[in-house]
């Protein structure tokens, strides 16, 4: 039966579908014992576990045939203060059930132990305004695109978009250290590029690879003088982006959303809450209308979770809506977001023809966000 937990809880939704009701207890059951103990209900013998690990059922939705929510207390003490291990308590060996999926989670408002495991953003909006320059609208972002290119040519791209006023002007995240335009060469004509086009826009490069690659990549681009980085934390992971914000990284750093429809978690909870918990300052994710199928109510979650962040202490972040948004679409996207966001175009410049027709594009658009007013 539901029952209040006696201490400080992380208090989880998920999502079940269970064609009958003996379906859902035993699935509302393994949820309960399979994020922390790990052990049948009948073979649970020490007192502690029984009264300070095991999970507590809070409450049971329905909310379609064959579809509940189901919110379920775990001890926070479970998560050790560890960011893998909080996402093991979160959503772990449940994760390989098909018929669960990750809708939500509160955290404790009393955790001492929060900012140990999750960081949190350390620039968050007020930093990154402070950084572009921009105090109230909405910030323009590009990007350097595609795999290939050399680096000369990317050096001549990010100067384009740089004299043309872009805000933020980062890597594709396919951007790797390939062998025709390795990491540090490409990092440091860009960045002399930005220099040269006055320095006022910002330059993300792209980190990836192993933890020791990212970190050696990371010190590189910050020695050069980027002002951000990005990184996709469903590639590298979570915990590691974590390390790499609290102990690292002197610039803000974009997530970028790659890999992260490998799991079922809803898109509210992973890039409206668990990007910036972990250390993100501005979330990229698949605006409505492109090329990916969020709807408009799913990014309106996202975007309003990570500007008004329902987690104490919690600095909000900007949105970064991407992948596929067409240069006609400006002003409706603006409409629907408002002015805290990073509206991220890259094809939809790129479309416009050669480098002449690309710079006049990118100057309208610098120009149709500067002038917009909601």
């Amino acid at each position: 039966m539901p029952s209040s937990a006696p201490w400080p809880a992380l208090r989880v939704s998920y999502i079940v579908t269970a064609p009958t009701l003996a379906d859902l207890d035993a699935r509302v059951e393994s949820l309960l014992l399979e994020q922390t103990v790990e052990l049948p209900h009948v073979a649970l013998r020490d007192p502690f576990v029984l009264e300070n690990i095991l999970g507590r059922l809070i409450s049971i939705e329905p909310l379609a045939e064959s579809e509940h929510r189901v919110v379920i207390d775990f001890p926070i003490i479970a998560t050790a203060d560890d960011p893998a291990q909080f996402l093991n308590v979160l959503f772990g060996n449940t994760s390989l059930q098909s018929h669960v999926m990750l809708a939500d989670f509160e955290l404790p408002a009393d955790w001492p132990g929060r900012t140990r495991a999750l960081p949190g953003p350390r620039f968050g909006t007020a930093g990154l305004r402070k950084l572009t320059g921009v105090p109230d609208r909405a910030l323009t972002s590009t990007a350097l695109k595609p795999i290939g290119l050399s680096i000369p040519r990317f050096a001549e791209l990010c100067g384009l978009f740089a004299e043309a006023g872009v805000d933020i002007i980062k890597d594709d995240h396919g951007l790797a250290n390939h062998q025709f335009h390795p990491f540090e060469e490409r990092v440091r004509a860009c960045q002399k590029a930005i220099k040269a086009a006055g320095g006022r826009s910002i330059y993300a490069p792209n980190l990836t690879g192993t933890p020791s690659t990212v970190l050696k990549q990371l010190k590189f681009a910050q020695d050069e003088g980027v002002g951000a980085v990005m990184i996709a934390p469903m590639l590298l992971g979570l915990p590691g982006m974590a390390e790499v914000v609290a102990e690292h990284a002197t610039v803000p750093i974009i997530g970028h959303p790659s890999f992260g429809g490998a799991t079922r978690i809803a898109p509210e909870a992973l890039f409206g809450k668990l990007f910036p918990l972990y250390g993100a300052d501005a979330t990229i994710f698949a605006n409505f209308g492109g090329r990916f199928a969020y709807s408009k109510e799913t990014c309106d979650r996202i975007a309003h979770a990570l500007t008004q962040p329902s987690i104490p202490g919690l600095a909000p972040t900007l949105p970064m809506p991407a992948g596929g948004i067409k240069y006609h679409q400006v002003a409706d996207v603006l409409s629907f977001y408002g002015n805290e966001v990073i509206l991220l175009i890259g094809g939809g410049l790129y479309e416009a023809g050669d480098d002449e027709a690309l710079k006049a594009r990118t100057e309208e658009f610098v120009r149709h966000v500067g002038e917009f007013k909601k």
